[in-house]
């Protein structure tokens, strides 16, 4: 019966997240792929664009702490979940114009754009944290590993189908069938999130939540509170700091690729939409392959969270090595195989990395520290945007470097990041950490009252 319960809790929490998955999938291999390769816009400010929702995702920190002190009717993770992932899916329906007139390089069209994604990274921020909150609250620390590993693997999944129903739907870029997509989101997050997580928080009462809030100073839950509090745990910390630099590199590593790998395909190889929607296919079946071959290895292993990033980190940098060999020597068969390994080292990644991020967390205290750690996965997103639409302008748009030799420059450099994101995950203690933070969360406190 404990298994039974195990599972179908695994699974609703797996459905809640299909709709994020969705929406990310079509900001970035969709509506990157159109905006630059289709429609002729400036790489930077497309991938700027779609890195401005991941650098917003410090927020992730303010709505953690806001949400770990201010519950809804009772809850305090499933109400924000459910409102913000509705807020974020009705800048769909406008992002297929949006499109048009960054490929006319309309100033208006631009400025629109960034309120528009500025807005979807705040309400992300806030479904991002009290996603990862609510899910570390339902789960046991034994339990997590699993979990994780099925909930990424429905978050790539729900991306793979994504890329599926584009293909069908649009295999040629076409406004209208774009725009018919589009539609489809708020429908798709509404039922996904309402079928995932009803019922799935328990009801505090307010004396439960006097008590959790009791280890803490009765604090504003402001922003500019929470982020010197942030602050002052990484300086006071050394774990807390190394794990978040290390989250944010190695996200680096794996995202970099993310906004220009379509339009790698387009201008390289001379690949149309269809072909490049592909690409999500193979690395994202490599992922989950890579998910469900660590949940049995770590069944009859006992390899630890680390070692588990440690390889799913080195598979990434070798597959991202691979498809620069294939750009430079205009081997195509090679992006397939190259794509597959990174998807399994993403698989390995996710499994090892996540459970490390729930693991560092304390009872009280999860909204804020998951909110931590997702503003580093945000940042790293941020700057793999950002980087990468620089990278293209710079090096390839400019004549710089041939179109070939500039993409390989780019997934060399991510590699790069990927290595050196594993060199500081080596330095990381979750013990160690466990010991400092409780005194290290009094201590923030102190400092920003003293500050």
């Amino acid at each position: 019966m404990g298994f039974l319960r195990f599972w179908f809790k695994t699974m609703r929490l797996s459905i809640a997240r299909i709709g994020a998955g969705w929406m990310f999938a079509l900001l970035t291999f969709n509506f990157n792929r159109v905006s630059i390769a289709d429609l002729g816009a400036l790489a930077v400010v497309v991938t700027s664009l779609i890195g401005l929702h991941h650098f917003i995702s410090f927020f992730q920190v303010y709505w953690g702490r806001f949400a770990d002190r201010y519950a809804l009717f009772g809850y305090r993770r499933t109400p924000y979940i459910f409102l913000s992932g509705m807020g974020a899916s009705l800048i769909f329906l406008l992002l297929p114009s949006i499109a048009v007139g960054l490929g006319e390089r309309s100033l208006a069209a631009t400025f629109e754009a960034f309120l528009l994604i500025g807005f979807f990274g705040v309400a992300m921020a806030m479904n991002g944290s009290a996603s990862n909150a609510l899910m570390a609250e339902v789960t046991t620390e034994k339990e997590r590993g699993g979990v994780v590993a099925v909930v990424w693997a429905a978050i790539i999944l729900s991306g793979i189908i994504t890329s599926v129903i584009a293909g069908q739907m649009m295999p040629n870029y076409d406004p209208e069938a774009m725009q018919r997509l589009y539609n489809l989101t708020p429908a798709v997050v509404f039922i996904t999130t309402f079928l995932g997580i009803i019922g799935m928080e328990r009801r505090i009462t307010p004396e439960e939540h006097a008590a959790l809030l009791a280890a803490e100073p009765d604090k504003s839950a402001s922003p500019l509170s929470t982020f010197r509090i942030a602050r002052n745990l990484m300086s006071s910390n050394p774990h807390v700091r190394a794990f978040f630099f290390f989250v944010l590199l190695a996200v680096m590593g794996i995202f970099l690729q993310d906004a220009i790998l379509e339009p790698f395909g387009a201008e390289v190889f001379g690949m149309n939409q269809k072909e490049t929607a592909a690409f999500q296919q193979s690395w994202g079946g490599g992922a989950l392959l890579g998910i469900f071959l660590m949940g049995i290895i770590s069944s009859y292993t006992s390899l630890s969270k680390k070692t588990i990033a440690t390889l799913g980190g080195l598979m990434v940098a070798i597959g991202l090595l691979a498809i620069a060999g294939a750009g430079l020597t205009h081997q195509a068969a090679l992006i397939t195989p190259a794509l597959l390994v990174i998807g399994l080292g993403v698989g390995f990644f996710d499994v090892g990395a996540l459970s490390m991020m729930m693991d560092m967390t304390i009872e009280g205290q999860v909204g804020l520290y998951m909110g931590l750690w997702g503003m580093a996965q945000g940042l790293g997103t941020g700057f793999a945007n950002v980087l990468s639409g620089a990278l293209h302008t710079g090096l390839i748009e400019t004549g710089l470097l041939s179109e070939a030799m500039g993409y390989g420059v780019i997934f060399g450099f991510e590699a790069v990041a990927m290595l050196l994101a594993i060199g500081l995950l080596r330095s990381i203690s979750i013990q160690e950490f466990k010991g400092l933070t409780r005194a290290d969360i009094s201590t923030a406190l102190a400092m920003d009252t003293a500050g």
